[in-house]
């Protein structure tokens, strides 16, 4: 994540761009109390609070503001896609792959596939294995 991070906050700064980042929490699956489910809810939604702030002061040092944070709730892909439809100012989306011999990673490769015809902006893809050496190179 890191290398995208970079890659998107250099590229923002060269071209006069903003960053926008997303996190998806994943519903709770199998709960069958609902106060239960909604404590759960409420705990993630400030995990990912957190998470997203720890990226903020980062990004912020890189290109001089914050980003623009989304929280959502529903599968990554999806909400991912909902978000480049709803958002006419988010023009290229930003991914690094996983490193090791995995895969590139499951969003990578469902937006490689057959969902590539869903997206409406260029698609750039970072490899994760990259120094933030290289990284300042290519952006």
């Amino acid at each position: 994540m890191h290398v995208a991070l970079r890659y998107a906050a250099l590229r923002a700064k060269h071209t006069g761009g903003r960053v926008a980042l997303l996190h998806v929490i994943e519903p709770p699956q199998g709960q069958h109390w609902m106060a239960l489910e909604d404590l759960m809810r409420e705990e993630q939604r400030e995990e990912a609070e957190q998470y997203m702030a720890k990226f903020t002061a980062e990004l912020s040092a890189t290109i001089g503001y914050p980003p623009v944070m989304h929280i959502r709730e529903g599968q990554p892909r999806d909400e991912l896609l909902a978000l480049i439809e709803e958002d006419p100012a988010i023009s290229v989306l930003v991914l690094a792959t996983a490193t090791g011999d995995a895969g590139p990673g499951p969003l990578i490769s469902a937006l490689t596939g057959r969902m590539i015809g869903k997206l409406r902006i260029p698609l750039t893809i970072v490899p994760g294995s990259l120094s933030d050496e290289d990284i300042d190179l290519l952006a």
